[in-house]
């Protein structure tokens, strides 16, 4: 190897000056580094050495002339007014100018030393050095060649097989795809060519660490930039893609240009374009899907080829309900649930499917229960609870916060009834908070707590049964802990349908408190902490005689 040579040449007393630099040449070709690098590496080397032949405590500089070859090397001299504390690194004002001329108080002289015989240690010392820099120049190399690389596809050969990684050379540098970044089932050989995005670059002690992907979504993208022009020149723009690594995936895709199919520019003539994607990906099917604005429409076009009856969006919990025929229930959610798992990924929202009669059973139960609830709280009828439900009233509050000609404006109604309906939902709300201010009361929650911004008496109940009983035990929870959303668990119809755990949600998810509220509550809960302590009046005394 030709960085071998470096320490040879240090090694040899009788190495000349084009020989060093021809070497230095030559290991700057062969590892693409900076031939500065290298000259900076033989000095240090060279540094090294003397230091261990005149001794370590001397402070000596080597100097290699890039140019010339000229080696010259000296030792520096601080120059004291009296006897120096360091004989090795120190020079009184006499001997300084001696060497020097003129030389001061204060300054640095440079004492020069005769060249030196490297030894087989210092020859193999020097070796390691040179060894160290340039791989350390190599490897910096290496990482700030690829860190603005990321986001690219990258073709590289297999080099070996590891643990069912896969190390793939990149020509100047290795990457590696993980078994989790690899296409399920997908085999690779020694010396296979394998295209790979290069997922993410990290500079650590051994080198920088190349991670390249074949499984994510952003794979499928570039391969359809490199296949569809329309893409690359930025006419047609993929806006959403999932995938199943090697089995199916869905993407979204819209034209900027009116007269351009963005599903036929990615399907290609006779399916040539979309054919060379999958091929690729390993026979993996990919379903496009033209994008749209309105959540709805692009919800319906993500789950095809099922059909859809009708869709019912919950933005604040970022959930989608969606109703299909009895028939198209299976279909709609695929096999193991994979139609609507990826439907739910392009869209990034929960999707429930329910067939035509779950939906009716569901709206009817609702019915019930809201009716119920007002007839119970309101002391009303049935007829005028339906009523109530009927014209899209939900809750207590609503009722007692809306506006009052909303209510006098249903058929039936007039000012007195609504002004009645409003003052009984207002006591209602005020016995339920009372009910709520004593089950408090009853879980030792602190009064202190009822003081904090957004929380009501049925909030301090759930914190009570959930343990949080005083300002430091609210105080030491996290935003996320407190208000993070539960995410629930999708229903299913289908028995192969896999299973999943519901996330479990901050301990007051249920409400629907925004991550500001959050972090209002559980600062205002913190506040004591900062507040300083009063001094008693014997402390306060003592420090006044003091």
């Amino acid at each position: 190897m030709a960085t071998a040579a470096p320490a040879a040449a240090t090694a040899n007393p009788t190495a000349n000056r084009a020989e060093l630099l021809a070497i230095a040449d030559s290991v700057a070709r062969e590892k693409l580094i900076d031939r500065g690098i290298v000259i900076e590496a033989m000095e240090d080397a060279i540094q090294r050495a003397a230091r261990a032949r005149y001794g370590a405590e001397n402070d000596i500089r080597a100097k290699l002339d890039p140019q010339s070859g000229d080696l010259r090397l000296w030792r520096v001299l601080e120059v004291v007014e009296e006897t120096p504390e360091d004989y090795y690194k120190q020079v009184d004002l006499k001997g300084a100018q001696k060497l020097q001329p003129g030389a001061s108080i204060g300054d640095f002289i440079v004492d020069p030393l005769p060249p030196i015989e490297f030894g087989r240690i210092a020859a193999q010392a020097a070796k390691q050095v040179i060894f160290q820099k340039v791989r350390d120049a190599e490897r910096e190399r290496q990482y700030e060649e690829f860190k603005d690389r990321v986001g690219e596809i990258i073709t590289g050969v297999v080099k070996r097989v590891e643990f069912g990684h896969v190390v793939v050379d990149l020509g100047r540098a290795e990457g590696v795809v993980r078994r989790d970044a690899q296409i399920p089932r997908e085999m690779h050989r020694v010396g296979d060519r394998v295209r790979s995005l290069i997922l993410r670059v990290a500079r650590e002690t051994r080198g920088p660490q190349i991670f390249l992907s074949r499984a994510h979504p952003d794979f499928m993208k570039k391969l359809f930039a490199q296949e569809v022009p329309e893409i690359y020149d930025g006419i047609i723009e993929i806006k959403a893609a999932a995938r199943d690594p090697g089995s199916r995936a869905k993407i979204g895709v819209i034209s900027y240009d009116s007269s351009i199919d963005p599903v036929g520019a990615c399907v290609g003539m006779k399916g040539s374009r979309v054919q060379a994607v999958v091929q690729e990906m390993q026979g993996e099917k990919i379903d496009i899907i033209p994008w749209s604005e309105d959540t709805a429409t692009f919800v319906v076009n993500a789950l095809q080829p099922a059909t859809v009856s009708r869709v019912v969006i919950d933005e604040e919990e970022s959930r989608i309900e969606v109703v299909v025929p009895d028939d198209q229930l299976s279909l709609a959610i695929g096999r193991r649930g994979q139609n609507v798992r990826l439907a739910s990924q392009l869209t990034s929202s929960q999707i429930d499917i329910l067939t035509e009669a779950d939906a009716s059973e569901k709206r009817q139960k609702e019915f019930v229960e809201r009716s119920e609830m007002f007839q119970n709280e309101l002391d009303v009828d049935e007829t005028l609870a339906q009523l109530l439900v009927a014209e899209g009233f939900t809750s207590l509050e609503e009722v007692a916060y809306v506006e009052a000609d909303e209510i006098a404006s249903i058929e039936g109604l007039d000012d007195d009834i609504a002004g009645e309906l409003q003052s009984r939902a207002g006591e209602a709300l005020e016995r339920r908070e009372a009910a709520a201010r004593e089950e408090r009361r009853g879980l030792g929650v602190d009064d202190a707590l009822a003081e904090l911004p957004h929380l009501n008496e049925q909030m301090l109940v759930t914190l009570g049964k959930a343990g949080i009983r005083t300002l430091d035990d609210l105080a030491d929870l996290a935003t996320d802990e407190l208000i993070q959303k539960k995410r629930p668990e999708p229903r299913r119809r289908a028995e192969n349908a896999p299973a999943r755990e519901a996330d479990k949600g901050g301990v007051l998810a249920e409400y629907g408190l925004s991550e500001e509220q959050g972090n209002e509550i559980i600062m205002a809960a913190r506040a004591h902490w900062f507040d300083e302590e009063p001094q008693s009046e014997e402390a306060a005394d003592a420090d006044a005689s003091q």
